[in-house]
């Protein structure tokens, strides 16, 4: 009796499995991603489809915790369903994984909403962590990618220039939140970004969390794109 009771009650503390959904057109890399993430006791497959339009309606069905999800697909293309995903189910952290390491892919796609992006040339055994940090609130991009990134994002600020003036002014952050800020342009996670200012991994999440609360948005890469139109970071 004591030996279940305690299984109970382990199984009780045990946090929820991560739903999880795979979008993406070819059934074989689908299988693939099937059979890494069966292998992880901590992630549930929540569906899959095939292409952009199925994602959104079985979305909105199972209610996924992340979305892995090609760019390239027929009828409705990655970014448009990540759109609508995010009207669907807005609590969904997705995560584009495709071929294209297009500058104009990357930027569409987080102003889509995406929290990530990442190539599919990431190793299999990964990907299972790339579900873990998306659905613990941090954004996933390679740092060669940030870089292309903020270059995009300075070619939109310089070509919203000319209506900034009527813009409602930027809430001021913190010299620590900007601190954070400029890392987090850099396409450091959490974890590094406590290392380098030596502070607590929660005490960097609280400042993110105050950063999105303060530029009124809903993820870290937005908030770059708020910090280089305005100027708030230096881009060089």
């Amino acid at each position: 009796m004591r030996r279940n009771a305690g299984a109970k009650a382990a199984a009780k503390d045990r946090p929820e499995p991560i739903r999880t959904m795979i979008v993406d057109d070819h059934a074989l890399f689908r299988r693939g991603l099937e059979m890494v993430l069966a292998d992880e006791t901590d992630i549930e497959l929540a569906g899959e489809a095939s292409d952009g339009s199925e994602a959104v309606q079985k979305a909105g069905e199972a209610l996924p915790d992340v979305v892995l999800m090609d760019i390239r697909m027929p009828r409705s293309s990655g970014i448009e369903a990540c759109r609508a995903m995010k009207e669907v189910v807005p609590s969904a952290k997705i995560v584009i994984l495709t071929i294209s390491d297009e500058e104009e892919d990357q930027f569409e796609a987080i102003k889509a909403g995406a929290s990530g992006y990442l190539l599919k040339d990431i190793p299999l055994d990964e990907v299972a962590d790339a579900v873990r940090a998306v659905h613990g609130g941090q954004s996933l991009i390679n740092p060669s990618m940030a870089g292309k990134l903020l270059t995009e994002f300075a070619a939109l600020a310089r070509r919203d220039e000319g209506e900034r003036s009527q813009q409602v002014p930027v809430p001021r952050l913190t010299e620590r939140e900007m601190q954070v800020l400029r890392l987090v342009a850099r396409g450091m996670n959490n974890k590094d970004i406590a290392k380098e200012l030596f502070i607590s991994e929660n005490t960097v999440k609280n400042h993110v969390r105050n950063i999105l609360e303060k530029l009124q948005i809903h993820s870290r890469m937005e908030a770059v794109m708020v910090a280089v139109r305005e100027k708030l970071i230096e881009f060089g």
